[in-house]
């Protein structure tokens, strides 16, 4: 038997309609869809009637599956001949594991494709109103996670280099731990009144956005319930949200 393929994709930040025309078309033609816990459910609206849906979904220490089994999943369904579509949410490449189950897949000598998505990190803020660059604010920008191995323990980022050589740093799966990325980077030179922006559910009907300095942010957080997932924005261009945020004003709402 001829094994099949599997389509890593990227099934964007949240708003089903910022999924790519070629990630759909890779949820229209497949006979297994294994889908992330982040992934707008109305795109599996487009899978084929027959096609097998396997939830994938990761919760901090509540995994549906762990990363193994799904690794063998993607291995055991493309030896069976089918076109499998490893949908993930945001891009499969920015803190995805798309890369860990490619090298999975070449091992096996299995046939893929990667198929980009939209970030969270800069979908989420335009939505928000928040441009991640500006010629006026900001040159460079950063896509940073809030949390490495555990292994690692909390010290594995360049805080020097994120605190003043870049502009604007996004923080992905970061609430939890805001209060310690907070200081670190006022330790290490952030202004402690620099603006930060935390957006939950962003894209979707239920987001909603705070801002306050680097220096309040912890505190806003926990008075104001949010929780994952979300995006924190640090850096100046958060301040013109004031100015260009249309998303909420508007009262727009994507399932």
């Amino acid at each position: 038997m001829k094994d099949g393929i599997v389509y890593i994709v990227g099934a964007g930040p949240g708003d089903p309609k910022l999924i790519t025309v070629y990630g759909l078309e890779c949820i229209q033609k497949a006979d297994v869809i294994a889908y992330d816990r982040l992934v707008n459910p109305a795109l599996l609206d487009s899978a084929k009637e027959d096609a097998e849906l396997v939830y994938c979904g990761k919760l901090p220490g509540k995994h549906h599956l762990i990363q193994d089994e799904i690794n063998a999943l993607l291995v055991e369904k493309a030896q069976q001949g089918k076109i499998v579509t490893r949908l993930k949410g945001g891009d499969p490449f920015v803190f995805g594991r798309g890369a860990e189950e490619a090298e999975i897949l070449k091992k096996h000598g299995i046939a893929y494709e990667i198929v980009p998505g939209i970030t969270a990190g800069i979908a989420a803020p335009a939505y928000a109103g928040i441009p991640v660059t500006h010629r006026d604010f900001a040159t460079s920008f950063a896509l940073v996670t809030g949390h490495g191995r555990e292994e690692k323990g909390q010290d594995f980022l360049n805080w020097p280099a994120l605190a003043t050589g870049i502009d604007t740093v996004a923080f992905y799966m970061s609430v939890g731990n805001i209060a310690y990325i907070a200081q670190k980077l006022i330790d290490n030179g952030r202004k402690a009144t620099t603006p930060v922006a935390v957006i939950e559910w962003g894209t979707t009907a239920q987001q909603r956005t705070i801002t306050g300095q680097l220096d309040e942010i912890a505190n806003i957080i926990e008075r104001e319930g949010y929780h994952n997932p979300s995006m924190i924005v640090v850096g100046d261009v958060v301040n013109v949200r004031e100015k260009i945020q249309w998303f909420e004003e508007q009262g727009l709402a994507f399932s």
